[in-house]
């Protein structure tokens, strides 16, 4: 056989076998891509139909969350002013300083990447830098810088408050630091312009701007409204693409008080002098005008600065006009007169027999400091004769006797509807002896607030006729009923006069010029022993006696040294008090034994009254 034909032959059979297994190879290729494709396609059609038909709402929710803000339109507190339109709350702009953890993380992350990209690129210095810039925010937030970036740490979170309502000093510094991811955002702050004066009436709100203490928690609703919002579309750079929906909110209201500023700072001040002057716990004032029910004033001390309540006691912040009750000792003696007058078991003129200064009841004494004889009722009221108001308290039915305590408002609240009101302390019982009845005449055996007593003197005042009390300015007359008739009432202010004229228990309460109806109330404070050797000391009046227009009450609680009785703690800062709101008022002088009408200044040197 031929080599060069056998060789052709043997290369011949080695290309057609090469030729023969080529698309074999492509074929199995071919089959896998295929394969591949299609089950990226049923897996994509399986998701989708997941997606779609299985859970939708989950897509919708993240693209939502992506692109869905609701935004809140801001609201300004609303104020509360006195009856004369003088501002005791608004609202003033601050700011917050504000962080996002995951914008911090992001910047840092973008610089040390910066710094891998770029070979010129100090990460040192610019890592020193921040720490400067940090430094500075600790120091001017008053924070430990460890703590600021601890609180900042968690990238996860998108909003921390760094500090609220800053002044707009601080929110400048802040700004021009240039920190990212430290944001000021607006707000508004409370500012009360008459500070300490009015706290107790006007109280407080917290950071958030929600009423805690006072008017400002009680009429919350009211001052601040209620937000409207916006839900809108946005697109990846922020921007507001689509307004979605739109929902109105309710605008804050305004409140006017009842108070008048000019008569709140003026008995502030008294009460507050009086209160350091005979180095009393505390005091309490109130001044309402009879024929309305409205208060003028409420005034507590000590009080508190409601712009900085840094280190500000709890006991300070209470209003203890409306909330402590006390044992108003002689000042409610002029009920049991009234409810001899009303009953017809006595007469103005008539004559009770108190011989000899003392008398038994049931295995207890009832005394007076002396033997007063017989004498009338106008005496019994000027001497505040225990023994001469027990007999009249005795000489009417037990009903009709607790009923006067509670026509006068004595057992219920006010009607002012005050945060924290006390309604008193009063144990009523089926059985009452006679020393028990006896007792409660003079004031001991109840306990009621100084509010509630303001509220006894303005129906004294107006004739018999009870009203609820107001703190807000009502919007149309309040409802008003009699429960004392207008005869005995005036009969019984006419002897209450005494108590202010020579001879009389409380003269240091006279006012020059206008005739003043009052009563002093001496009285122990109770323990656990019985009474203790502290006192409770209150007047309680009201002018002018003509034509009644205000109702003073004034309690100065625990009074120390020699001065402990009302007619020399109380009473003169009634006259004063009283004195000079009836001239703001422009009240004419209704005193005819005065021969002008040019009323000599009240004396405000406490020493000078007490020593005349």
């Amino acid at each position: 056989m031929n080599p060069v034909s056998t060789h052709s032959t043997n290369k011949s059979r080695t290309n057609q076998a090469k030729v023969n297994s080529a698309p074999s190879l492509l074929h199995w290729r071919f089959i896998v891509v295929v394969a591949v494709i299609i089950l990226v396609f049923v897996g994509l059609s399986i998701r989708a139909a997941y997606i779609q038909v299985v859970s939708p709402d989950l897509l919708i929710q993240r693209g939502d969350n992506r692109t869905l803000r609701t935004r809140v339109n801001p609201l300004h507190r609303g104020l509360i002013v006195d009856r004369n339109g003088e501002q005791l709350a608004v609202s003033v702009p601050v700011r917050a300083i504000w962080a996002d953890p995951k914008a911090i993380a992001q910047s840092i992350q973008e610089t040390e990447e910066k710094a891998k990209e770029e070979p010129g690129f100090d990460l040192m210095a610019k890592q020193n830098q921040n720490n400067k810039r940090w430094q500075a925010l600790a120091e001017v937030l008053g924070q430990n810088i460890d703590e600021l970036k601890e609180k900042v740490s968690h990238s996860e979170r998108r909003f921390v408050y760094l500090q609220r309502q800053v002044s707009p000093a601080m929110a400048e510094y802040v700004e021009k630091l240039k920190i990212a991811g430290i944001y000021l955002r607006d707000e508004s702050r409370r500012y009360y312009p008459s500070g300490e004066v009015s706290a107790h009436v006007v109280g407080f709100t917290n950071v958030d701007d929600a009423g805690i203490e006072g008017v400002e928690k009680l009429y919350n609703k009211w001052l601040a409204g209620a937000q409207g919002s916006r839900k809108i579309r946005r697109d990846a750079k922020g921007r507001m693409v689509e307004l979605i929906a739109s929902e109105e909110g309710e605008k804050p209201q305004n409140i006017q008080l009842t108070i008048d500023q000019r008569i709140q700072a003026l008995a502030y001040k008294e009460l507050k002098q009086a209160v350091q002057y005979y180095n009393a716990t505390s005091g309490s004032a109130v001044v309402v005008a009879v024929k309305t029910g409205e208060i003028l004033a409420l005034v507590n001390s000590p009080s508190y600065n409601p712009n900085n309540r840094t280190g500000v006691s709890a006991h300070r912040i209470r209003n203890r006009a409306v909330t402590d009750a006390y044992e108003p000792g002689s000042s409610v003696k002029p009920l049991a007169v009234l409810s001899a007058l009303e009953f017809g078991t006595a007469q103005a003129d008539s004559l009770i027999d108190t011989s000899p200064g003392w008398m038994h009841l049931g295995g207890n004494i009832v005394r007076d400091p002396r033997n007063y004889g017989e004498i009338d009722l106008t005496e019994v009221i000027r001497k505040s004769s225990n023994m001469g108001i027990s007999k009249l308290a005795l000489s009417v039915p037990k009903e009709f006797l607790l009923d006067m305590y509670y026509n006068v408002g004595l057992m219920s609240d006010s009607g002012a509807n005050l945060l924290g009101e006390s309604s008193g302390i009063f144990n009523n019982r089926n059985r009452w002896s006679d020393f028990e009845l006896s007792t409660l005449s003079f004031g001991y055996g109840i306990s009621v607030t100084a509010l509630q007593l303001a509220k006894m003197y303005s129906i004294l005042g107006d004739g018999g006729i009870k009203r609820p009390l107001s703190i807000v300015k009502p919007d149309a007359p309040v409802a008003s009923e009699r429960v004392i008739s207008e005869h005995s009432t005036k009969q019984v202010l006419h002897m209450m006069e005494s108590v202010l004229q020579k001879g009389g228990s409380a003269e240091k309460a006279s006012v020059p010029g206008y005739r003043v109806a009052g009563k002093t109330g001496t009285s122990r404070k109770a323990n656990v022993n019985g009474y203790g050797d502290e006192y409770v000391n209150i007047f309680a009046g009201v002018a002018p006696v003509s034509d009644p227009r205000l109702a003073v009450v004034i309690l100065i609680n625990e009074p120390k040294g020699e001065l402990y009785y009302a007619g020399l703690t109380a009473a003169p800062v009634f006259a004063k008090i009283m004195a000079a709101s009836l001239q703001m008022l422009n009240v004419p002088p209704d005193d005819k034994t005065v021969s002008s009408l040019a009323v000599t200044p009240v004396e405000t040197n406490l020493e000078t009254l007490n020593a005349g």
